[in-house]
């Protein structure tokens, strides 16, 4: 969101050129709709089945907790957009804070979430169509809609991006039925299986354990909204809105997943009974609605999965070619389609890796992108505290202890909880997660002569800016 735009204001600089601004126009409730649809209303039900089980049917207790850590985490990007108001990413922050080499390795760490969100699409596709075609196997869906994808990131068309506000529309509808009718279900059919109403709330047998497993997993559910940094050129008040739009938009949207999981909790506690916990909403579906709401869930969460892997994976490319560009990746990922100029080189790339769609399980692609996910937000915590305890070059004045309380506690709180979600994910995303770390870190090597010179910026704006308004994750 860099570039000019129709109606965009613009200054003169010293060579009385002009410089293109974008224009100021949104307002505290614009920015906060645009956080909500970020977070996707139907993510709840990407994750339900496995969440459920690893849990115990306490998977709203689990979002209590992953909302909780996710509420320390809002303030400390408000406190870094406030800070830098024309930034907005986890990387940004980071760079800023501790410098371009730390900053690097957030920023690569962040490329696994990017190049696992195409691939998360695809394999849902796969799942939720072969619910409703089960003679054919989910990964003939998967590898078809890849293929698609592929093809149209090639040809440059971006049709399902028009489709956005109708997607998300269908998809706050769909909840809301979901919603009514378990309601309904529940007071006219009451069974003897159905918990406490303040059972699915409170930690079971398990105990804290396995809902902070599970709360780790349930951090892909609130990738987003931090998104709503990235608008902070566009904003109004800057300052004032971008950090509270921040923080409502992960209140309300986790208040959302908590209603939604606890009504599911009450209707089907017999988790046990669902054909596949990766289709789980399938079988909420059928249980308030039947097959009408089901063929209709189904529907709104396929077009909103293709529409969401294809913006993802253009958004992916378009970093990956202008990184190559500038030298950080070889030069093959920068060839462009002699016809179409569009990033071939690139798109074949994300293209490849999101293959694991074909063998991959749901679990380990979410844990995945949450273990990215992660990282980050513990980094924007840590940005928080150097920032504005310990800035680079010393502070002007000592720290009051106003100071140490919003600027320290705060966000090391955010930090424990983020890094206590993290090592709550299981051997296998560690395993995977640690070994690209690993892999930046020697890249990084590289890059800098053995950390001499100083690394290339890294600019994930666009990445976050043209992911889709219809995620389904």
């Amino acid at each position: 969101m860099t570039g000019p735009r129709q109606g965009d204001n613009s200054v003169k600089n010293s060579d009385d050129a002009p410089t293109p601004r974008l224009r100021r126009a949104l307002g505290p409730g614009a920015l906060l709709l645009f956080g909500l649809t970020y977070l996707a209303p139907v993510t709840v039900f990407t994750t339900y089945g496995i969440v459920t089980a690893s849990t115990d049917n306490h998977l709203p207790a689990a979002y209590i907790v992953a909302l909780v850590a996710m509420l320390f985490t809002a303030v400390s990007y408000g406190f870094m957009s406030r800070a830098f108001p024309s930034a907005g990413s986890a990387y940004t922050y980071t760079q800023r804070s501790f410098g371009r080499h730390v900053g690097f390795l957030t920023g690569w760490t962040l490329m696994l979430d990017y190049l696992f969100l195409p691939m998360i699409n695809f394999l849902l596709i796969g799942i939720y169509l072969n619910t409703q075609f089960p003679a054919i196997p989910g990964w003939v869906f998967a590898l078809a809609a890849l293929l698609l994808v592929l093809l149209f990131n090639v040809l440059g068309i971006a049709l399902v991006a028009k489709l956005n506000v109708a997607i998300v529309a269908l998809s706050v509808l769909l909840v809301v039925v979901f919603v009514a009718l378990g309601i309904k279900e529940l007071l006219s059919n009451p069974s003897a299986e159905t918990p406490g109403l303040l059972a699915p709330l409170l930690p079971g047998s398990g105990g804290l354990g396995v809902i902070f497993s599970g709360a780790a997993v349930l951090a892909l559910s609130f990738l987003g909204f931090d998104a709503v940094s990235t608008l902070s050129e566009e904003a109004k008040n800057p300052r004032r809105d971008i950090p509270r739009a921040i923080v409502l938009t992960t209140l309300i949207g986790g208040a959302l997943f908590i209603v939604v999981s606890w009504i599911g909790a009450l209707v089907a506690p017999d988790y046990q009974a669902f054909v596949d916990l990766d289709s789980a909403g399938v079988d909420l579906m059928a249980k308030v609605g039947g097959t009408l709401l089901t063929s209709f869930f189904v529907a709104v969460y396929v077009v909103g999965a293709f529409g969401s892997g294809l913006t993802t994976q253009v958004s992916v490319s378009r970093i990956i070619y202008s990184m190559a560009r500038d030298g950080v990746f070889p030069r093959f990922f920068a060839r462009l389609h002699k016809r179409f100029r569009t990033p071939l080189g690139a798109a074949i790339a994300v293209s490849t890796v999101s293959l694991l769609a074909l063998f991959i399980t749901l679990d380990v692609a979410a844990s995945m992108i949450s273990f990215g996910a992660l990282v980050a937000f513990s980094m924007v915590n840590l940005s928080v505290i150097r920032h504005h305890l310990f800035p680079k070059g010393g502070r002007a004045e000592a720290a009051t202890a106003r100071d140490w309380v919003v600027y320290g506690i705060v966000p090391l709180v955010g930090f424990g909880l983020t890094v206590w979600l993290w090592t709550s994910l299981t051997q296998t995303t560690f395993i995977v997660g640690l070994s690209w770390m690993a892999v930046g870190i020697v890249y990084l090597a590289v890059l800098t002569r053995g950390f001499r010179r100083q690394p290339p910026a890294l600019s994930f704006t666009d990445v976050v800016d043209d992911r889709a308004t219809a995620d389904p994750r």
